[in-house]
């Protein structure tokens, strides 16, 4: 089974990048921002929430993302020893649908101390619904997994293969297709986890 979310360029990049940024900080720790920027640009160009991104979803370009990755900022913002705990993005990211008057998205926690098959499901749970999965990672034993140690970024895609879960990711710019499996066992015992979506509104029912 393979499904894969419709997701966006901007002047040829995979969702936004973070090296775009100007802002020192941002540049060096803005990776949790930059994914909450992504999942915005993509709430409010594939599900109309155009509330959610203040520039023009139908002409996206890279100066408005650093424009709008500056409006992020206050809310997931750099700090030392970076946005590390699942909680920090919750609340900040929480506290910015807040303020541009989302009333249907709630956000959960998902602990990487789960095992990889509950991840598994989670994920495809998650995208069949049509949300992208925000990521965190932090340290992995694998020098392979170099790019994404303490690093936030999105998977909007799977493929269930003979050997597992295979998920498509996107940052710096870039298309990534990872092993679930393996990417999941850090070998470490401080975990990141995934952040998930629920619709509050359908919750009711």
């Amino acid at each position: 089974m393979k499904r894969q979310l419709d997701y966006f360029t901007i002047d040829g990049a995979v969702g936004g990048n973070q090296e775009w940024f100007r802002n020192v900080v941002m540049y060096i720790g803005g990776c949790a921002a930059a994914t909450a920027c992504d999942c915005c640009i993509y709430f409010a160009l594939r599900r109309g929430m155009l509330h959610l991104y203040p520039g023009d979803v139908r002409h996206l370009t890279k100066e408005d993302y650093i424009v709008f990755s500056q409006q992020m900022k206050p809310y997931i913002r750099p700090r030392v020893g970076g946005v590390k705990e699942l909680s920090m993005f919750t609340d900040g990211f929480g506290r910015y649908l807040a303020d541009a008057g989302e009333q249907e998205l709630a956000l959960t926690a998902f602990s990487g101390e789960h095992t990889v098959d509950e991840a598994v499901v989670f994920i495809r749970e998650q995208i069949n619904a049509g949300y992208p999965v925000p990521y965190l990672m932090l340290k992995h034993k694998k020098s392979r997994y170099r790019d994404f140690v303490w690093h936030w970024f999105l998977c909007y895609g799977y493929e269930e293969r003979s050997d597992g879960m295979y998920i498509t990711v996107a940052t710096y710019g870039e298309r990534y297709v990872l092993p679930l499996r393996d990417l999941w066992d850090t070998g470490y015992g401080e975990k990141g986890g995934l952040i998930g979506f629920v619709n509050k509104i359908e919750r009711k029912f």
